[in-house]
């Protein structure tokens, strides 16, 4: 399983859209565009997950620098979420 990070969305790109672009190199078990809490409005980010590790680094070499809804996507390997503290 690799977790992939996509950045550089445009704020219209939507779950499905994510899915349906990476869903050309293989299966996708899930994408999620990252959403603000308080005004839903798209943080311009997302991570897709891929069961095949050779069609996720297939997907990540072809749609790192492509055009998604009039951006050019950075992608790479999603690196582990970090701990946080709450004060």
């Amino acid at each position: 399983m690799t977790n992939i990070y996509v950045g550089n969305l445009a704020y219209q790109t939507s779950s499905t859209d994510l899915e349906d672009a990476f869903g050309e190199f293989g299966d996708v078990s899930r994408a999620a565009v990252v959403s603000d809490r308080e005004s839903g409005r798209s943080k311009g980010f997302g991570f897709v997950e891929m069961p095949n590790d050779g069609d996720a680094q297939s997907a990540i070499d072809a749609m790192n620098d492509r055009d998604l809804d009039g951006r050019n996507l950075k992608v790479n390997v999603a690196k582990p979420r970090e701990q946080r503290t709450r004060n």
